[in-house]
């Protein structure tokens, strides 16, 4: 054990099985926003239109595939690989958590508003990417030669 009882034996489950909770949530939240978007593209979950105006978009259609895909599989994915492959478990979550970060500032900035789940879920997201971090760090992952925290 290089980092002691805190940072091996209780920090070291308690981010994996933070992350799997994020992943299992992220995903099955995203996923259902992204078939909300693509079956009704025009009012996905009661939100109108028009709060495209001035985006790229004519409806919610594609970025309902992206949140389908990217967000919602993606963090499916991850979720499972994870298991299959613990190695793969940071770099999920590092980047999954920026790609939701990154989802978040985009849609907030084609929306021009920033609403309560907008924070939260930017929130969850720079939780998941810390996570990811600092799963790569302690297990000595992470692109350069590093000691665990």
């Amino acid at each position: 054990m290089t980092g002691g009882i805190w940072k091996d034996r209780l920090l070291g489950p308690v981010a994996d099985g933070t992350l799997v909770v994020v992943h299992l949530l992220v995903g099955m939240g995203a996923a259902a926003g992204g078939v909300a978007a693509m079956t009704n593209p025009t009012n996905p979950l009661g939100v109108p239109v028009e709060l495209l105006k001035g985006s790229p978009f004519q409806d919610f259609f594609l970025p309902g595939i992206f949140l389908f895909v990217m967000l919602g599989m993606g963090n499916l994915d991850a979720l499972f690989l994870g298991f299959l492959k613990p190695a793969f478990r940071g770099y999920a979550g590092f980047l999954l958590g920026g790609l939701l970060v990154v989802w978040i500032l985009i849609q907030c900035w084609m929306l021009q508003a920033v609403a309560s789940l907008h924070v939260l879920f930017f929130v969850i997201g720079v939780l998941q990417g810390l996570l990811g971090l600092w799963i790569l760090v302690r297990d000595r992952r992470y692109p350069f030669r590093c000691q665990a925290l």
